[in-house]
């Protein structure tokens, strides 16, 4: 019944029902959630950044979209995930910042503010392929989304874009050779 509620939601607020998305969020809050921790845990950002404030500001940067053009439970999970690496990189990018100075005196780093800096860095250069990557394959683009950023399984990813498991697996095999090459690069 949640997905189908979910669907009906999301085409409601494509029709241009305003309530329709805050009606959505309890629906969906749970799954952000689990995707936000899995992610944070893997990425090991810490106290620094938690899994309730990735998914608010995911919801705030979905909400601030004024039209939101997904279909159904599966792309609105996408379309999450693409909000999620934006809000990590961003968070990614002011981490690196710090770490340059960003105007302030310099200050002795612990070891965990060291492995939160390795990461950011990491993290942007991951980013910058991927920005080459869509250049050259928007499809192999969006199953890195969704598997490194989202967290999503091989068969999430492949319902969230409407393609076949087998592609999905293709293509995280590809997306993972290519970035490999590019860091290494």
């Amino acid at each position: 019944m949640p997905r189908e509620q979910i669907t009906e939601l999301l085409i409601a607020h494509r029709g241009g029902d305003a309530e329709a998305f805050q009606k959505l969020v309890p629906l969906v809050y749970d799954d952000l959630r689990r995707i936000a921790g899995q992610q944070l845990a893997r990425l090991r950002f810490g106290d620094t950044l938690n899994t309730t404030a990735l998914v608010h500001e995911a919801y705030l940067k979905l909400l601030d979209q004024t039209r939101i053009d997904v279909e159904d439970r599966a792309h609105f999970f996408a379309v999450a995930a693409r909000a999620m690496r934006q809000i990590i990189i961003d968070y990614a990018r002011r981490r690196s910042a710090e770490k340059r100075g960003a105007g302030r005196p310099a200050v002795s780093l612990d070891s965990v503010q060291i492995g939160v800096e390795e990461q950011a860095e990491t993290l942007l250069a991951i980013d910058s392929a991927l920005h080459r990557l869509s250049q050259l394959n928007e499809r192999l683009t969006r199953v890195v989304e969704c598997r490194y950023f989202a967290g999503l399984s091989e068969q999430e990813t492949a319902d969230a874009l409407t393609v076949s498991l087998r592609t999905v697996q293709r293509d995280w095999m590809k997306g993972k050779a290519w970035l490999r090459q590019e860091l290494a690069g």
